[in-house]
């Protein structure tokens, strides 16, 4: 470039001249058309105030007052599409948020630490909603009752598949490569924190026996819980499946934890619950001590207990979950938020299992709902807790102001009402031992 060379215009730029001194010479240029040719005067000409000029007119451009509008109301109505609030749908938590301390935390145990069982020679009530084949063991060393958690692949967590509701994304926020979940809300929870626990609290009563009839309650929690705090502490699950004085096992699957989130995770996927219960067998098995009690625990019937959120995964793992038949009854806490099709389908077409809802006034203009829709079809449905269950009974039970959403698993119509479902479920007429053993002495 020869144009510049040694000359004063090559110098001002080379080397840092004063501002002035190069609009001065500028002008000289453009006033004396002999200092440089005609073609390179418009050379420099365009090269000086052509890209100026573009960048004036793209930093004066003013953004656009419709697309503005358009983006805020979509906002708007993402928000407000479902036509009632987040908090009309989930009743916010009446709880402060506390992660048990290192004294309260339940040790995640090996399989191998546990011993096999005895043959137990106590007396006990037995669900039976389908006779089971038992198998013979000998005598086996005793072994107090087992309560722990144990990982799984089949668990609700993690999930890297689509919402059915939408077909998007479950995953559907990034920030860098961390992915998270904007919930119902519109709250943003991240995989590693919220949809990463894939344990599941087992709890198999010292009093349990795989050689005789017995049933696997699998519960789903609601929103904001996390097993140990709530499921184990609070709301007493493994507790009241033991007092009840059934031959249950209990199978309860971390959802979102700590999260005001119904997310069903695994259990949405075609043939999920299946999965989740094929890989359970071998893990109570191994719990209870005697790897031939496989084959009792995989032809145990079912019974669902879903409490507020976890109407979600209940739904779907009836719907699609590849196992529908084996499920012998249902019990949904203060939990009608929806999917209520799936719901009448399931009672519809297995009339041989149970159907319980109980529910408070958050749930009430839902449940008088579906009951309009059994009734619709012809079936019969009760609207009181008398008398044992039976299959085929659909029952739903209101409960009083004074009953909280919070405490509903604990106190409903009744206090402990797991307990008191499996026990009306195990009445006489539902082939169950004549003896029991009473909550009192444990």
């Amino acid at each position: 470039m020869r144009l510049f060379a040694g000359s004063t215009w090559d110098s001002g730029w080379m080397v840092g001249a004063n501002p002035k001194n190069h609009v001065d010479d500028i002008a000289r240029r453009i006033a004396f058309p002999g200092a440089i040719g005609f073609g390179w005067r418009w050379a420099i000409l365009a090269c000086v105030f052509v890209p100026l000029s573009l960048v004036l007119v793209q930093c004066g451009r003013a953004p656009n007052p419709g697309a503005l509008a358009a983006n805020a109301s979509a906002i708007s109505n993402t928000q407000t599409a479902s036509g009632d609030s987040f908090d009309d749908r989930f009743p916010k938590p009446e709880f402060r948020e506390r992660f048990p301390s290192e004294s309260e935390a339940l040790p995640l145990r090996q399989l191998a630490d546990f011993a096999p069982k005895r043959v137990q020679t106590q007396s006990y009530r037995v669900a039976s909603l389908e006779p089971t084949a038992p198998y013979k063991r000998a005598p086996q060393p005793a072994a107090d009752e087992v309560t722990t958690l144990v990982s799984m692949k089949s668990s609700a967590f993690p999930y890297y598949g689509n919402n059915p509701g939408s077909e998007a994304p479950f995953l559907n926020i990034a920030s860098g490569s961390r992915k998270g979940h904007r919930s119902y809300s519109g709250h943003v929870y991240w995989q590693d924190q919220t949809y990463n626990d894939n344990r599941v609290l087992v709890h198999i009563p010292e009093n349990f026996d795989a050689q005789k009839p017995g049933v696997i309650v699998v519960f789903f929690h609601g929103n904001g819980a996390t097993l140990e705090r709530d499921v184990r502490d609070r709301q007493l699950v493994p507790q009241q499946i033991s007092d009840s004085g059934v031959n249950a096992v209990l199978l309860a699957p971390q959802m979102a934890v700590d999260a005001a989130d119904s997310s069903a995770g695994k259990f949405w996927q075609p043939g999920g619950f299946k999965r989740f219960m094929d890989e359970s067998v071998g893990s109570l098995a191994k719990l209870y001590g005697d790897p031939a009690s496989a084959k009792a625990f995989e032809k145990m019937p079912i019974v669902i207990v879903g409490y507020s959120g976890g109407f979600l995964p209940t739904a779907w793992s009836l719907e699609v979950g590849g196992i529908s038949d084996r499920v012998r009854g249902v019990i949904l806490l203060d939990a009608v938020y929806g999917e209520l099709d799936k719901f009448a389908s399931w009672i519809e077409t297995h009339r041989n299992g149970f159907f319980v809802s109980s529910y408070t006034h958050y749930t009430s203009p839902r449940d008088h709902e579906l009951m309009s829709v059994l009734r619709g079809k012809g079936i019969s449905v009760s609207e009181s807790m008398d008398g044992p269950l039976r299959p085929g009974s659909v029952v739903f039970v209101k409960t009083g102001e004074g009953i909280t959403h919070r405490d509903y698993v604990t106190q409903a119509w009744t206090k402990n009402p797991i307990e008191q479902v499996l026990v009306k479920m195990a009445a006489p007429s539902m082939r169950v031992a004549t003896s029991t053993v009473s909550s009192s002495s444990r």
